[in-house]
């Protein structure tokens, strides 16, 4: 698709050359982008920001809207459509971070410069999103009319490809989410608001904020005289973080506003062209050693679930003197035919270099499966320079095979294998491109098994290739073995992802965290009940409600990387400024590629928004060429009966 979408765009620049622009010789043609490269086309041409395109079907329509070209007419049609990008005459960015999630908004004109005005066409728009970036809303202003998103309920719909199909929505790339505004006439001024939120990467004790503002020269009105404002508006408020050092930002930034954990930056200016790098932010917090909080609030008056609020807060620190733990690792691989090329290179990549970083006290041991399993040692190896080299050629040798995908039998021997761990920390990492049968069944043993390991049971991270994998049965059987879980659909990332899951993973330093008051109180619901261990590279929030008075002293404890245990007081606050019921909710996007006979298949766009009192044991997606199935599956616990799953749709008014 991303392929498609790079020739639409060349062709619409091509077809953009057409276009009169006036008697001054400044300004007579549009500027030229440069030579794409040869390779990585596709690259080239995707958003790098915000961006509105025309969908050429008729090439004889395209002209100046206010300059008549009279260039000779152009016949046949464009097959596919052309995407010819808008101009783009302001744009507003306003960041909002909480903690460790950012609320992004971008405002922005555009114009349909390219169409004659007794012609309309469809505009495409494309928003590309930062780490873990989950679209919120897109709202349109046409002079006639307007148009905004709307989450709507799917028993609601009759039948929701009359509302999702690809050329109205979905994604692109997991990270760029598209939309369609229906038929806006040549020479229209539009103005559209996006919002989207993300995730700050964590490192070494700073945020760093990255947010998609980097725009291709061709977005710049040719006219000159056109005024171009630029504007950033930055809002930081660390909810429990004193002392802030600001790093390094991307973009000229005044401070216009400092208190204690808040500060407040602002850009603005008149600019010649629009920005070409994409804006970025990191800041640092004082503190060296381990830290938390927690942040209270009531629930505002729209919130179905009329509790109280909580999030906990906890921060490893910049002091990487603190000893992580020593390791025994099992690496579980899916070898079944689906995972040929690509994915499996990556994957045998990506364990390489992470077994490289092992030290000389972890062990390890690789279980590749598809309907048989295969073992590199028969006990868990200690990670020499030796091993290592034998490891990788083992695994060097390993190809795809055919087979269903039968994941329990490589967890048990996984499972096994570490049972006898003493002194260091046990971590399954589970790569995985299928789906499988025995979903509940998997999760339900596996939970039975570490809720009889004691302390230091094994961790399950997951890591899940491609769309047809379960990602829900994935999650949560990371969730269960107070683990990672991360995807890619794009083949691309899939050496980078893996890494990254590898390096959170092994940089823990904190682990078995338990809230004293948690257990001790029945009006207090922890929207997670397994608490994931705390990592150099990441900090750890917990969300949940409550009823009643909040304790007055919360303690949290866990386990350090040298096996000492570890107490630490939580400061309790008020939060008034930071809104816990969008930074608490899980809120999840996710799209399904549906094949078809012909090859091009269907895509559909889901966006869930759950608000469970208790969150479920376990759900999944049943995918179908036709329609979507869904079934919530739990125990003894009930979901609120105003849980439920939509889809994204336009709401046009007149």
């Amino acid at each position: 698709m991303a392929e498609d979408f790079a020739k639409a765009v060349e062709d619409g620049l091509k077809l953009a050359k057409r276009i009169y622009l006036g008697k001054d010789k400044a300004v007579m043609t549009a500027p030229k982008p440069p030579s794409p490269p040869v390779q990585g086309l596709a690259d080239y041409y995707l958003p790098s920001a915000p961006m509105v395109y025309a969908v050429i079907s008729d090439p004889g329509f395209v002209d100046n809207p206010d300059f008549p070209s009279y260039q000779p007419h152009v016949y046949g049609r464009c097959d596919p459509p052309a995407l010819i990008p808008l101009q783009m005459s302001g744009v507003d960015l306003e960041v909002n971070c909480y903690g460790d999630t950012a609320f992004v908004q971008i405002s922005g004109k555009w114009r349909v410069h390219c169409v004659m005005g007794s012609h309309s066409c469809d505009c495409r728009i494309a928003v590309p999103m930062g780490n873990q970036g989950s679209i919120l809303g897109v709202e349109v202003d046409l002079p006639k009319k307007s148009y905004s998103t709307e989450l709507v309920g799917l028993e609601e719909s009759k039948c929701i490809e009359k509302i999702a199909r690809p050329q109205d929505g979905g994604f692109m790339k997991p990270h760029i989410f598209m939309l369609t505004i229906p038929q806006v006439d040549g020479g229209t001024n539009i103005s559209i608001k996006l919002r989207w939120s993300q995730k700050l990467l964590y490192n070494d004790g700073q945020f760093t904020l990255t947010v998609p503002f980097s725009f291709p020269e061709y977005v710049t009105p040719a006219v000159r005289k056109i005024s171009k404002k630029e504007k950033i508006q930055l809002n930081v408020n660390s909810g429990i973080v004193t002392g802030i050092l600001c790093k390094a930002t991307s973009h000229p930034l005044k401070e216009t506003k400092r208190h204690a954990e808040k500060f407040s930056f602002l850009y603005e200016s008149e600019v010649l062209t629009w920005s070409k790098t994409d804006f970025s932010f990191s800041y640092s917090v004082s503190s060296s050693n381990m830290f938390g909080g927690v942040l209270l609030q009531s629930p505002p008056l729209y919130d179905h679930d009329q509790r109280d609020m909580f999030c906990v807060y906890l921060l490893p620190g910049s002091q990487k003197s603190t000893e992580v733990f020593k390791k025994e690792v099992v690496f579980v691989i899916d070898i079944t035919d689906s995972m040929q090329g690509r994915p499996l290179e990556a994957t045998k990549n990506a364990i390489s270099s992470a077994m490289s970083k092992l030290g000389p006290e972890d062990s390890f041991n690789i279980i590749t499966f598809s309907s048989e399993t295969s073992l590199f040692s028969t006990s868990m190896e200690l990670a020499s320079k030796e091993a290592i080299e034998r490891a990788t050629t083992w695994l060097s040798t390993k190809s795809t095979v055919e087979g269903s995908t039968c994941i329990s039998i490589p967890l048990e021997h996984a499972y096994e294998m570490l049972s006898n761990t003493s002194g260091s920390l046990p971590m399954i990492f589970l790569i995985t491109d299928g789906a499988v049968e025995d979903e509940r069944n998997i999760c339900d043993q596996m939970k039975k098994r570490l809720k009889n390991s004691g302390s230091l049971c094994p961790r399950i991270h997951t890591f899940g290739i491609g769309s047809f994998c379960n990602h829900y049965f994935l999650r949560m059987l990371a969730m269960i073995g107070r683990g990672e879980f991360d995807a890619v659909c794009d083949l691309d990332l899939i050496d980078n992802r893996i890494q990254k899951l590898f390096s959170n993973a092994f940089s823990t330093v904190l682990a078995d965290i338990t809230v004293d008051a948690f257990n001790d109180h029945e009006q207090i619901e922890v929207y997670s009940s397994c608490i994931p261990d705390l990592s150099f590279e990441s900090p750890l929030t917990i969300c949940g409600r409550y009823e009643g008075s909040f304790p007055d002293t919360l303690k949290a404890k866990g386990i350090l990387g040298d096996l000492s245990s570890f107490v630490m007081d939580l400061k309790i606050v008020r939060a008034k400024d930071i809104p816990l019921d969008r930074v608490g909710h899980l809120l999840l996007g996710y799209f399904f590629f549906f094949p078809s006979k012909k090859g091009a298949g269907e895509m559909l766009f889901v966006y869930g928004l759950l608000k469970v009192r208790n969150f479920p044991r376990f759900y999944r997606y049943y995918q179908d060429r036709r329609s979507i199935y869904s079934r919530l599956r739990h125990g003894s616990r009930k979901i609120n009966s105003s849980s439920k799953r939509f889809v994204f749709r336009w709401n046009h008014r007149s």
